[in-house]
């Protein structure tokens, strides 16, 4: 069975919930680090037709299922072409795959974006109009329907010598181009055991929501059940307005510490609880620089000589020498920490090495992610 979405905005002003205590920079709303389990949109699929090309459409030697596809169209509007489907030429005609999200308790009626993309041969999409395309989800149900004209956002010109293209021509979106037709039966207001699933798995944070949430609405409600679920029990409560109450308290998340390497682009990225323990850093590598400049030889004048090219090689070595052993003390906060390490003078290319020579040596207190 489907699931539905998030719920409505809090209502904790006008229901009157329990006050909190001062609110610092570093907590953060449960809405912002938790979901509802079971709450969330659901992805509909659809295969459509993108008419009013200007020639950029697919070619139907090629496509034979567009080909099909917009015979087997004329046919449900009465034309046939059946006949003549080896003189159909069009080039206005592309095939596409269009998919959108299915919001939370969505109603019939109400409409959603799609995102229209080609799986032919097309060029450009820009200009054209979707065709009724229902859309159809895991289950094989239509949730809704979709049409309408297509924007890309690209700009493409072709020339004799050359051509320009800006963004993707072949995909495009069409705002608020499908009505629901269909809806998710979730009964949230009936639901008296409710989980909430932490984003970001941590017993710690986890803890301190069903702490803020016991502080607010009474004991008895809440309990972490494990790193990424904190189960309440709702029952003779409003089930509404407790869940709205909820979203609104605030907490301070925890996050293991972690280091992130990104080898691909030299990006790297430290959670707050990284630390070093002290250690001796020594950084340099031996550079060899060969340049060749090769010089022309001419034989002296009415000589039998020739003429000959002399390689003139010039290599220079540099061991980096003055880059001497450093110190870097145990860091106790971030700011130390990245203190330290810009002191030694290094790029984030070195910087890497550094820290998965700091690891081995088991002076990184963090774990090393490295992608």
């Amino acid at each position: 069975m489907l699931a539905a979405a998030h719920t409505e905005p809090s209502h904790a002003a006008r229901t009157g919930a329990a006050p909190m205590a001062p609110v610092t920079d570093s907590e953060v709303r449960v809405k912002d680090i938790a979901d509802l389990e079971g709450v969330r949109e659901n992805q509909l699929v659809g295969y459509g037709l993108v008419v009013g090309l200007n020639g950029t459409g697919d070619k139907l030697d090629n496509a034979v299922f567009t080909r099909e596809s917009l015979v087997g169209m004329l046919e449900r509007l009465g034309v046939n072409t059946r006949d003549q489907i080896a003189k159909l030429e069009t080039k206005n005609v592309a095939a596409v795959m269009v998919t959108a999200g299915l919001p939370a308790f969505a109603r019939t009626g109400s409409r959603i974006d799609v995102q229209v993309s080609a799986i032919g041969d097309a060029t450009n999409l820009s200009g054209g109009t979707l065709l009724v395309t229902p859309l159809m989800a895991a289950d094989g149900e239509v949730y809704a329907v979709a049409q309408g004209a297509v924007t890309t956002g690209a700009v493409a010109a072709k020339g004799a010598g050359g051509s320009v293209t800006r963004n993707v021509p072949t995909s495009g979106k069409i705002a608020n181009g499908a009505n629901v037709e269909r809806e998710v039966n979730f009964a949230l207001d009936s639901r008296h055991d409710v989980n909430l699933a932490l984003r970001n798995p941590d017993l710690t944070t986890a803890r301190r929501i069903e702490a803020a949430i016991t502080l607010a609405l009474g004991p008895g409600i809440a309990r972490a059940t494990d790193p990424r679920t904190v189960a309440l029990k709702l029952e003779g409560r409003d089930v509404v307005a407790s869940l709205a109450d909820i979203e609104d308290l605030r907490v301070q998340p925890d996050a293991p510490a972690i280091v992130v390497i990104d080898e691909a682009s030299g990006t790297i990225v430290m959670g707050a609880n990284v630390r070093i323990s002290t250690v001796a850093i020594a950084q340099g590598n031996l550079t060899i620089r060969v340049s060749e400049a090769p010089e022309v030889s001419q034989p002296g004048p009415f000589s039998n000589g020739t003429t000959k090219v002399v390689p003139r090689s010039t290599i220079s070595v540099d061991t980096q020498n003055d880059h001497k052993l450093g110190m870097l003390n145990g860091a106790p906060t971030l700011r130390d920490l990245v203190a330290s390490l810009n002191a030694l003078g290094v790029g984030p290319r070195d910087l890497i090495s550094i820290l998965q020579a700091i690891k081995a040596a088991g002076a990184l207190q963090a774990d090393l992610e490295v992608r």
